[in-house]
């Protein structure tokens, strides 16, 4: 069983699920309102929970009824929770519109998330670390001059990275949004970039290594399983797959994730989805 800890966010999801996504300053109504527990660190240390892994969380919650019921979350889903740290902040806050098509728009409201922190943590020298840009970038800084093992970062929201950063880090995880966004990933070792409904790509130093279709499914929600991909593609490649292996692996995992309306949906171990 691989190790993994998890270094991020913890957010409740309030979902409005809508016809169509609302234009600036349109209202729409008719929505179905869902509340789920989320946040991107929440979401794939979950997710690489219930795919075999054991997996801690280092994050922060409120001291509040948000942060007691994220943390029974990622206990039920497997998790250790001995570094979720309970903050006087109050617990992020995601709101979220989903539409027909399982599409999407989100706001963070982070929270108890800007007080993260690692000092109180040891990583083992053979451990895998994977953090995402929901916390702060000096935290992200911080966290890639300590991790000895492999580091994988999900670089979202997008935002220019310290060279630091981009020095340390063995996997970088990103839409093709946040690729285009953040150009110094183009000198990066290994990029990982999803393209929806294209699939993902896998490159070295801006050229493509690897790539593999997506699985097409019936999309209910699409927010959770960028968190589940990610996951899934640092577990695969941790295991010795292929870089195509382990991109169709994770395109599998992204795939069962999005037919499922919960952010941190249920999922198969990892080798059920191995192609």
């Amino acid at each position: 069983m691989q190790k993994l800890t998890v270094v991020g966010s913890v957010n409740v999801d309030l979902t409005a699920i809508t016809e169509r996504l609302p234009q600036p300053g349109e209202t729409i109504g008719g929505g179905r309102l869902r509340r789920d527990a989320g946040g991107k660190g929440a979401n794939q240390a979950a997710a690489a929970s219930r795919l075999g892994a054991e997996v801690r969380m280092v994050g922060a919650v409120g001291d509040d009824d948000d942060g007691r019921w994220m943390r029974s979350a990622l206990a039920d889903a497997g998790v250790d929770t001995t570094h979720l740290a309970s903050v006087a902040e109050a617990t992020g806050t995601a709101l979220i519109v989903v539409d027909r098509d399982g599409e999407n728009q989100i706001a963070v409201c982070e929270g108890a998330n800007a007080l993260v922190s690692i000092d109180h943590v040891d990583f083992a020298d053979d451990e895998t670390v994977l953090a995402q840009l929901e916390i702060s970038l000096a935290l992200v800084t911080e966290l890639a001059a300590r991790t000895a093992g492999y580091l994988a970062v999900n670089a979202a929201p997008a935002q220019t990275l310290p060279q630091e950063v981009l020095d340390r880090v063995d996997l970088f995880i990103v839409n093709e949004t946040e690729y285009a966004l953040m150009p110094e990933l183009e000198n990066a070792p290994l990029v990982a970039v999803t393209y929806g409904s294209k699939g993902a790509a896998l490159l070295d130093h801006g050229k493509p290594i690897a790539s593999a279709p997506a699985v097409k499914t019936t999309p209910v929600n699409t927010v959770g399983a960028g968190d589940a991909f990610c996951a899934a593609l640092t577990l695969a490649l941790r295991e010795g797959l292929s870089p195509e292996a382990a991109l169709r692996t994770a395109c599998a995992v992204g795939a069962a994730a999005v037919a499922d309306p919960s952010s941190q949906p249920a999922l198969q171990p990892l080798a059920s989805y191995v192609p």
